[in-house]
């Protein structure tokens, strides 16, 4: 009797035993849950203002664009001040700010007016060829008449192949099959799907810049020469160089330049020699690229989006919206 006794009171501990390795398991458990979701309900907070700091951002961008109302569009303009819009946004926040780099969408080559029906637009062809030609993206010109001719392609409406580019019937032979837009580009990322693009040429690399910041699906094809990159300023003539479009955009910069006119580079001695069709060139800009981003605690987020400023610059209709 005694001896069940004892087997009952052994049986009893070690009930108490696991019960008790089972509460400690899940004490620690529940411990270790509740640091989670409290670390997690911090990182969502923290997202959170974040977004709403990147889109601060990109509001004061578009407040910026509409608040400048001289007759020209040019870098020297509050809205590319990038440092002072960073500088400006740290009072508002006291534990973040954003920064918000803003593209001309104008001071690009707009692709979209490489094809006239089924033919090419010549001026566009010949800015897209000397752009490709420079030496930094490195490309010979069996290569850049497969892209140029690509591109067209794409755009025109037919399925006739052009020279060495593309339509249909390649993209349809590929692993993932599809058609040619025949059309324009709805976005520059569309570039991403034609032939001969690479991911190197779009996005860029330390030594030459990327074609998504050179190339547009924006805007009436002229380019404003006042905010123009320096790779397309080289692009508005065979005769310019390096070393002029530097000249170029140092006079650019300058506050105290009037830069109405778009042939304001004429007054530089060393251009006397250089010929810019006026037809390419403006000094006037409608669509504008906002990237803003967001920075606290380390963390950061951004938004992006093409803006379209109305003529009176009262108002603007947003044409794109990505955030990360």
């Amino acid at each position: 009797m005694n001896r069940r006794h004892g087997d009952n009171r052994g049986v009893a501990l070690i009930l108490v035993i696991l019960m008790i390795s089972v509460l400690v398991a899940v004490t620690i458990e529940l411990n270790r849950s509740t640091r989670s979701d409290i670390h997690e309900a911090a990182n969502l907070s923290d997202n959170i203002k974040l977004l709403y700091i990147a889109k601060s951002g990109f509001d004061a961008g578009a407040a910026l664009l509409l608040s400048d109302q001289r007759e020209y569009d040019a870098l020297t303009a509050d809205w590319g001040n990038v440092r002072l819009i960073e500088e400006k946004s740290k009072l508002i926040f006291p534990d973040g700010y954003f920064t918000v780099p803003i593209e001309d969408e104008a001071g690009k080559i707009n692709i979209n007016r490489l094809a006239d029906g089924n033919a090419y637009n010549p001026d566009v062809r010949d800015l897209l060829i000397r752009l490709l030609g420079l030496p930094e993206f490195n490309l010979d010109s069996g290569k850049i008449g497969e892209i140029v001719d690509a591109i067209k392609d794409w755009i025109d409406p037919d399925e006739d192949v052009t020279g060495a580019g593309a339509e249909s019937s390649h993209y349809r032979a590929l692993g993932r099959p599809y058609a040619a837009k025949n059309g324009p580009l709805d976005c520059i990322e569309e570039l991403l799907m034609i032939k001969g693009m690479t991911d190197r040429l779009f996005y860029g690399t330390k030594d030459a810049p990327g074609l998504q910041h050179l190339l547009t699906v924006h805007g009436d094809g002229k380019i404003n020469i006042n905010t123009a990159p320096k790779p397309v300023l080289r692009s508005l003539s065979p005769d310019m160089t390096a070393e002029l479009a530097d000249r170029m955009d140092e006079y650019r910069k300058n506050r105290e330049q009037d830069l109405s006119s778009a042939a304001w580079y004429q007054k530089l001695p060393e251009m006397a020699n250089v010929s810019i069709a006026s037809r390419l060139v403006t000094t006037r800009s409608s669509y504008f690229r906002i990237v803003s981003t967001g920075v606290m605690n380390g963390m950061t987020r951004t938004v992006s989006g093409v803006i379209r400023r109305g003529p009176d610059r009262t108002n603007y209709r947003l044409l794109s919206w990505k955030a990360d």
